[in-house]
């Protein structure tokens, strides 16, 4: 495998990679031959996911809740039996309530657990497998346009995703000293067409956005590439595909959205 010129393997940690974009960066890496360490809620689903990809390269699958530390330091003993990641993939995410409801209205108990899904989670599963980032490894935060735009309704989840930008762009900062060969981006893959999706907008048709396997060749272009670290939209990192095209197929949809 090629990667900044060197033939070797290359291993990347996906979390919510059952369905929606994770499912779909699982594949796209799989074709592109990286080895793979996935996580997901759904055990059948994950399983199902496993088999599908594993007869194109070497998937180690663990069921489980990236907000549980057991499962972060799981998800660590794999990498360690990797030999180490070439890439960590922060996609696991919630939404919060459907219908989303405003910021005065939103049940406290609830907006703890997107906080837990969306920034404290992300950066568990980075503190659990610190040790095992290789030279030149990618870290990937999924991140949403509702972290810098202020949708009514999007307060909770929104908030969220401000909160992990911040966190990224601080921990790139801070790895520029200690690891300067570790690159932070903080990504957002744009609207999709995913349960996430669906579950912000329930009752309306969201048939009209992208698939997320067309937002995959962004995510590939940071991982293979070499863009300095930080924020992008991964719509700006390749040329638009026919939207028709963009938009035909069936896909499993929900884990990460935009």
């Amino acid at each position: 495998m090629t990667l900044n010129g060197n033939r070797r393997e290359r291993t990347a940690l996906i979390t919510g990679a059952s369905r929606g974009l994770g499912l779909a960066l699982a594949r796209g890496l799989a074709a592109r031959g990286w080895n793979l360490i996935i996580d997901g809620r759904d055990a059948d689903r994950l399983r199902g996911v496993r088999d599908e990809l594993a007869a194109a390269t070497h998937v180690a699958a663990l069921a489980g809740d990236v907000t549980d530390p057991a499962h972060r330091r799981a998800l660590a003993v794999l990498a360690r039996g990797h030999a180490g990641l070439d890439a960590v993939i922060n996609n696991a995410g919630a939404l919060g309530p459907s219908p989303l409801p405003r910021l005065l209205d939103y049940p406290l108990d609830a907006l703890v657990e997107v906080y837990l899904a969306n920034v404290v989670a992300p950066l568990g599963v980075l503190q659990a497998v610190r040790a095992e980032l290789k030279p030149g490894a990618r870290v990937v935060n999924v991140t949403s346009d509702a972290a810098v735009n202020a949708y009514q309704g999007w307060g909770g989840y929104g908030s969220s995703k401000a909160a992990l930008e911040q966190l990224s762009a601080v921990l790139a900062a801070e790895l520029a000293a200690e690891r300067p060969d570790v690159r932070v981006y903080w990504v957002d893959p744009g609207d999709m067409r995913t349960d996430m999706q669906q579950a912000a907008y329930p009752g309306e048709d969201v048939s009209d956005r992208l698939l997320p396997e067309a937002r995959v060749p962004g995510f590939v272009a940071l991982l293979e590439g070499e863009l300095p670290g930080g924020r992008y939209e991964a719509a700006k990192l390749v040329p638009e595909r026919p939207k028709e095209l963009a938009t035909s197929g069936a896909s499993d949809v929900a884990e990460g959205a935009g």
